[in-house]
């Protein structure tokens, strides 16, 4: 009785190294991808598209609240994805703030270099508004060699909170380097691309 418990326990024990040992090799799957630090040792940010198209101007004026997101994306992390199932953060680099307020920032300075807009505001700052472009944040973030950046938007008349429009806009980037300055790159491209259209679509629309 006494050899066949020893061999229970000697058993159950080598169960929990193999999990132990499971769970360390799937960590090493993240691909280089970790928990940021409490101080990272880069702070990337994004770039607004300077050159934007749209029609005539118009004398509305736009509010841009700070867009929805979930939580895996409100944060300074910058995500990634090594397998569908599966969101990590790059190792040692963060963007300047969460990610929605960067992009609500990104976005203003979208709408405003196309000098198409008569003003263009955040919340707080005083401005008699006509329409407000709300977006919603689905993804922001490396998934296999590509940086994608997808958002729903909607059009809202301020005046009487009726949506206008909406759409969902996806913009896809290929990223060449492994490096985390090649990965950001690839997602301002891909928030360029996508924040072109927005725009244009928006100023279509007022």
């Amino acid at each position: 009785m006494s050899a066949s418990k020893g061999q229970y326990a000697r058993r159950g024990s080598a169960r929990r190294r193999a999990g132990t040992l499971a769970a360390m090799l799937a960590a090493g799957l993240l691909a280089g991808c970790a928990a940021l630090p409490k101080t990272p040792d880069a702070i990337y940010d994004l770039t607004a598209p300077a050159d934007v198209g749209g029609r005539a101007g118009s004398a509305a004026q736009l509010l841009v609240p700070v867009p929805a997101a979930l939580a895996s994306l409100d944060t300074s992390r910058i995500a990634a994805r090594p397998t569908p199932a599966e969101l990590a953060y790059l190792p040692n680099a963060a963007w300047p703030d969460n990610l929605p307020r960067v992009l609500q920032a990104r976005l203003v300075e979208t709408l405003q270099n196309t000098g198409r807009v008569r003003a263009v505001g955040l919340p707080g700052q005083g401005l008699l508004i006509d329409y407000q472009v709300v977006l919603d944040v689905r993804a922001f973030e490396l998934i296999g060699g590509l940086a994608v950046a997808e958002f729903n938007v909607k059009l809202l008349n301020d005046r009487n909170g009726r949506v206008v429009a909406s759409r969902t806009f996806r913009a896809e980037s290929p990223v060449e380097g492994k490096a985390n300055a090649d990965i950001v790159a690839g997602l301002n491209r891909a928030m360029d691309a996508a924040f072109s259209e927005i725009v244009a679509w928006t100023l279509a629309r007022i």
